[in-house]
């Protein structure tokens, strides 16, 4: 596997996506709702945000596995749900279910995905997840008993999006399914060969989720096309639907968190659609700490929004996050080197988390605090004593004290 050492970071990729993609799907990844200002503000508000450097302590082995409704992740980051990414690179679904397997970390299909949710299953194994997508009640309960059928255990119900928002920069570009290519649009494609070779010879990728209808499948995504049913009475009936671990995504406000698992679900996944449905929303690690106080200390909580590198994951972590999802980085590196660049942008992520531990003192990235941050929290008197050992460190996903972290 070619090792793209041009790629460095997230930003890298981005870059290298962005020569690679015709600009009509590079926007649509990259954009957000509006003038994309809640997407700006979910950058804005990591960057304010600052890790204390510590010194003097032993930081020979620093563990990255996270503990997590119930099974042991090797990382603390896995790939979020995301709509179809092989528009990203062909086979970008595959490659990331297949990076899930190797790296034991999650993968959450999307509803929307272009590889369909068996497939994925049956790659990835238990480490799939599937993402919901509902815009009729016995639709949503046919992919509930199809995920069942199919082995998978954690279920994700995402419910910011009562009706797609408007991503204006994919409208000014022309992106709708199915394509539909004008003069622009054949412009665009013709000067990116190798997306358009590649893409030719392994097929427009289509979703792959929905049943065939008379508008055919491509409307299920129609924008105009309501999912406002989704309330707190589907929810219930979810919850007796589902037997295996339900998670509800798309979360900002702490009264709805601590409905949602007051309902039963198993955790809330903290998310403003990483900037994509509502314009004016908030940033979404602004409210992961008072999320965290409303739910509770112990309970599972997920996040996504804006991160891009691994002092990005340990500021989350710190804040109240007990596991984070990343989204663009990863269709990113797949539009930068298809099945290569996802497997080095995992090798990346998980050596900056392991670089960002070290250099503020700290040996587990489930032990985290307000206590590691800069400001609002590293002067408090019950900041930790840096005199104190950092306890005993099990050999689960341990990285040893080198310039880079192994990943197996």
């Amino acid at each position: 596997m070619a090792r793209l050492d041009h790629i460095q970071c997230s930003e890298d990729a981005r870059r290298a996506a962005r020569r690679r993609l015709p600009r009509m799907l590079f926007d649509f990844i990259d954009g957000g709702a509006g003038e994309e200002r809640a997407s700006r503000r979910n950058r804005e508000a990591l960057d304010r945000i600052e890790l204390l450097p510590r010194v003097l302590v032993n930081v020979e082995a620093r563990r990255i596995a996270c503990d997590l409704l119930g099974r042991r992740w090797d990382l603390p980051f896995g790939i979020a749900p995301m709509g179809m990414c092989d528009l990203a690179w062909p086979g970008a679904d595959r490659a990331f279910g297949d990076a899930a397997r190797d790296h034991s970390i999650p993968h959450c299909l999307s509803t929307a995905a272009s590889t369909s949710l068996e497939r994925c299953r049956a790659r990835a194994g238990d480490n799939a997840w599937f993402q919901l997508y509902v815009s009729a009640p016995e639709t949503g309960r046919d992919l509930v008993r199809r995920a069942r059928d199919a082995g998978y255990e954690h279920l994700v119900l995402t419910v910011d999006t009562p009706i797609l928002s408007r991503r204006r920069r994919e409208l000014r570009r022309g992106f709708r399914t199915p394509f539909r290519i004008g003069p622009s649009q054949l412009l665009d494609f013709a000067l990116h060969p190798r997306w358009s070779l590649a893409t030719l010879m392994h097929g427009v990728p289509r979703f792959a989720n929905n049943r065939p209808d008379r508008g055919g499948s491509s409307r299920a995504f129609d924008r105009s096309r309501s999912r406002g049913a989704v309330d707190w009475a589907f929810l219930d009936a979810l919850r007796d639907l589902w037997p295996h671990r339900l998670i509800v995504k798309g979360v900002l406000s702490p009264d709805d968190a601590a409905g949602i698992r007051d309902a039963g679900a198993d955790a809330v996944y903290v998310s403003n659609h990483g900037g994509r449905q509502l314009d004016s929303a908030p940033a979404a690690i602004d409210a992961l700490p008072g999320i965290r106080h409303a739910v509770g200390p112990d309970y599972p909580l997920l996040f996504d929004s804006g991160l891009r590198d691994g002092e990005d994951i340990v500021k989350a972590f710190a804040l109240g996050a007990s596991y984070v999802m990343l989204g663009r980085p990863f269709l990113y590196a797949a539009g930068a080197g298809g099945r290569a660049g996802v497997y080095r942008i995992i090798e990346l992520l998980a050596e900056e988390v392991g670089v960002a531990l070290a250099q503020i003192g700290r040996t587990d990235i489930g032990a985290l605090d307000e206590r590691v941050l800069a400001r609002g929290g590293a002067d408090r008197s019950s900041a930790v004593d840096p005199r104190e050992p950092p306890g005993q460190i099990r050999p689960e996903r341990v990285l040893p004290s080198r310039s880079r972290a192994t990943v197996s």
